[in-house]
């Protein structure tokens, strides 16, 4: 088969991420088998769309999906769950400010999220604004990580929040990565 990018360190960040993001969403479907269907079944739904990413980045790679819809579904996927897990059904923070922050975060993710798949020239889109969306979501999972272990108290389920939480920076980060790739080409 063959692939997409080859640079070493392309192939390199395309496959930490994948294997990352497999890793973490395993963890997330044992976390839901653990404490039940009820009680979990949220995780699950997000879970979905996190592998419908994560088989998009493998598609991507092995150039089995085009450009255009790597970046349209991969953009809707990552926005449904931003709108799901941080905006519709945000969780509530033991700090108000905290809570607050996310919220506002979460909000310009989605909101950048919408304009950069919005313009009909996504091409010409910098780098700088890509790599944006990926430390804004970074930032979002830095602020629930920070609640999550110091304010919050910790139970036998604080580790799947915690990997529940890094799971879709993860991703972001392996899409930012191949939309990288494809900025400036005409």
């Amino acid at each position: 088969m063959q692939t997409r990018f080859k640079k070493t360190a392309k192939v390199f960040d395309i496959g930490i991420t994948f294997v990352a993001g497999v890793v973490s969403v395993g963890i997330m479907l044992y976390g839901v088998l653990h404490y039940g269907l009820e009680d979990t079944w949220p995780e699950l739904v997000l879970n979905l769309f996190y592998v419908a990413c994560l088989v998009m980045i493998w598609m991507y790679f092995f150039r089995r999906i085009d450009t255009q819809r790597f970046n349209y579904w991969c953009s809707v996927s990552v926005g449904i769950t931003v709108l799901l897990r941080d905006i519709l059904f945000a969780p509530p923070l033991a700090s108000y400010p905290l809570h607050l922050s996310c919220f506002t975060l979460s909000v310009l993710l989605l909101c950048t999220l919408t304009y950069f798949y919005a313009r009909k020239d996504w091409q010409s889109y910098s780098k700088n604004n890509l790599w944006a969306i990926c430390i804004i979501d970074m930032l979002i999972a830095t602020l629930y990580h920070i609640d999550i272990t110091f304010f919050e108290p910790a139970d036998d389920g604080t580790s799947y929040m915690l990997t529940e939480i890094w799971i879709r920076p993860t991703i972001t980060y392996g899409l930012v990565a191949c939309f990288v790739t494809n900025t400036g080409k005409r």
